[in-house]
């Protein structure tokens, strides 16, 4: 198993403390149970409960090692890492979209007081934050910075908080929207980030507000470059979708498979923990000459002829 970074390196990235939409058993791989104090795990629980799966199973584990190549066919591959080369008869991509922000693309966007990922809200204690969007990571950090002492102003691209809220953190957001603790400007887009402010454009026209820090969640990406680098055809669908076999997730290039949120190109929403997780029984069930398990069959791929 080679990894950039480290172990399940994705879920390092979330926010201290964040909770799981998805109960335990939702969430557990390899039957293995994952036991937690709380009703759903946390960020936390679930580094420790993939790092004891690991160590169970005793994978073969080659962290902070970067792919670079592939070369071969199926059966016959050699796989080219920042530290040396390795041969397999088949290989499975899944490198899921947190590694590549949508970044913003107006003036100031590089400077460092922005950042396109949210750890935790005490560097922002009373200061003045920004935050880019309007779903769940915004939502979640806009919440958490106002609650430690951040002057928060919320920046929604459209007329209303997304849908796609979570039920139990929507109505807190709008009720601090509401009362005035977070001031939040709907319809509106960043026009230039600037060292001491921000401007945005909104219904009334050109704003300028006092800013030290932009928290943009504006949602990921997978490594399309990536992809096609490995020689994995991507549909024309708008989404940029892999193109595989919906039955075996094998890929445009025999032996190369996907599996869990890379699945979905653009669509990041449409693979999650609770369906992903599956990919993997159907993948084995293809390389072993088996039937996969019953109800594991996930719809909505594409194949090459489709």
């Amino acid at each position: 198993m080679l990894d950039k970074g480290a172990l399940t390196n994705s879920i390092l990235g979330y926010p201290a403390r964040m909770e799981f939409f998805s109960t335990p058993d939702l969430i557990e791989i390899g039957d293995h149970p994952f036991p937690v104090t709380g009703y759903k795990p946390t960020r936390e629980n679930a580094l420790e409960y993939y790092r004891m799966v690991a160590a169970r199973e005793a994978l073969d584990l080659r962290l902070y090692e970067t792919m670079l190549g592939l070369e071969g066919t199926r059966g016959a591959f050699t796989i080219t890492t920042s530290r040396g080369t390795h041969h397999a008869r088949h290989l499975v991509v899944a490198t899921g979209f947190f590694d590549h922000p949508n970044r913003l693309t107006v003036p100031g966007a590089d400077l460092p007081k922005v950042t396109h990922y949210y750890r935790e809200a005490f560097p922002y204690a009373h200061q003045h934050v920004a935050v880019i969007g309007a779903r769940n990571s915004a939502a979640k950090a806009a919440l958490d910075c106002h609650r430690h002492g951040a002057s928060v102003t919320l920046v929604v691209r459209g007329p209303a908080l997304s849908d796609r809220i979570k039920y139990w953190i929507r109505p807190d957001l709008e009720n601090r929207i509401k009362e005035g603790s977070i001031t939040a400007h709907f319809s509106t887009v960043v026009e230039e980030i600037r060292q001491t402010s921000l401007v945005v454009r909104g219904p009334g026209g050109l704003l300028e507000i006092p800013n030290d820090w932009v928290l943009a969640m504006t949602g990921y990406q997978p490594d399309f470059a990536f992809l096609q680098r490995l020689g994995i055809a991507l549909a024309d669908d708008g989404a940029q979708t892999p193109v595989c076999d919906p039955a075996t997730f094998e890929t445009t290039r025999p032996g190369v498979y996907i599996a869990g949120t890379v699945c979905g190109g653009l669509n990041t929403g449409r693979w999650f923990i609770e369906n992903g997780r599956f990919h993997a029984r159907q993948i084995v069930a293809h390389l072993t000459g088996q039937r996969a398990p019953t109800g594991t069959t996930a719809p909505g791929h594409w194949k090459t002829e489709e």
